[in-house]
């Protein structure tokens, strides 16, 4: 088999792409069938490997995440050869034990929004995609390890549990979610994370703590300013995880071990004389593979 050459796309908040030693950077508008992406896309290379950097709201942060087009974001991250997806997202805490300026490595979600499409299938072709284990070992073992090298405060494993927003739950519902043993709360992730498996590009999500959820005597007395002043934080931890991560994951490989890269195999139910051609033409990046043969 012909190597892999990753190419990796990492989406975040505008901080992130500011990291040192990207060279090459162009900002580029990448057009889908879904309609526009979040904002243009940063191309560059860090340590000769290829990267792709998607603002997840917008430059200046336009979009509530129940605005975001996912499929658009996702699709043009696969048209443009993206490979591997590193998606940071600032989360509420829903345990004790993960203070502000934690960083938790995740690996199940429980998706409780309700206002985003979810799926890049449907009329014209449908397909069911396994998302028992949505995140990559792969990736998780190496943010783990580099986080650790750098001295970072990180959990590996965790459970995201991902609100419509863009309103903050409840103290009723803060308090369910921590009784369903879930670890932070964040408003982006799904169904960012259903549609990259779809779109067959292994992801892993690194979740930085602002504050603790409302579950927490002390939220009340969460400042404004305390709240900036860890996000700036993170923002560095997360350029260091990344420019540290990067050329690990950027090198040559094989086949996915986990088989994120061929989660489609099994997953299309509709007959081919059945799909729409239409729906077969919008389909082309994220399912190329499987409706080719």
């Amino acid at each position: 088999m012909t190597p892999i050459t990753p190419v990796i796309g990492i989406i975040g908040g505008s901080g992130l792409y500011d990291i040192e030693g990207i060279e090459g950077k162009e900002w580029r508008r990448v057009a889908t069938p879904w309609g526009e992406a979040s904002d243009e896309l940063l191309f560059g290379t860090l340590a000769g490997v290829p990267l792709v950097f998607l603002p997840r709201h917008g430059r200046g942060h336009k979009l509530s995440p129940s605005e975001l087009n996912y499929r658009a974001n996702i699709d043009a991250l696969k048209r443009s050869g993206v490979t591997d997806i590193l998606s940071l997202s600032a989360v509420g805490s829903l345990k004790a034990d993960y203070p502000p300026g934690h960083f938790v490595i995740i690996d199940q979600f429980i998706d409780r929004s309700f206002a985003r499409t979810k799926s890049f299938f449907g009329s014209g072709c449908v397909a069911h995609v396994s998302m028992a284990d949505p995140v990559c070992p792969r990736l998780g073992d190496a943010l783990e390890a580099n986080a650790r090298q750098l001295g970072l405060p990180v959990s590996r494993g965790g459970t995201y549990l991902v609100m419509e927003g863009p309103q903050f739950s409840t103290r009723a519902e803060s308090h369910l979610y921590r009784s369903w043993n879930c670890d932070v709360i964040g408003m982006t992730n799904m169904p960012e994370a259903k549609l990259a498996r779809e779109a067959e590009i292994c992801y892993a999500t690194v979740a930085m703590v602002t504050d603790y959820d409302c579950w927490h005597d002390d939220h009340d007395a969460v400042t404004v300013d305390a709240v900036i002043k860890v996000l700036l934080g993170n923002a560095d931890k997360a350029r260091a995880l990344i420019k540290s991560v990067i050329p690990q994951i950027g090198t040559a490989r094989g086949l996915c071990p986990a088989g994120c890269d061929r989660a489609l195999e099994y997953a299309l139910i509709t007959a081919p004389e059945a799909r729409s051609p239409a729906t077969m033409e919008k389909l082309s990046a994220v399912a190329g593979r499987v409706l080719s043969r």
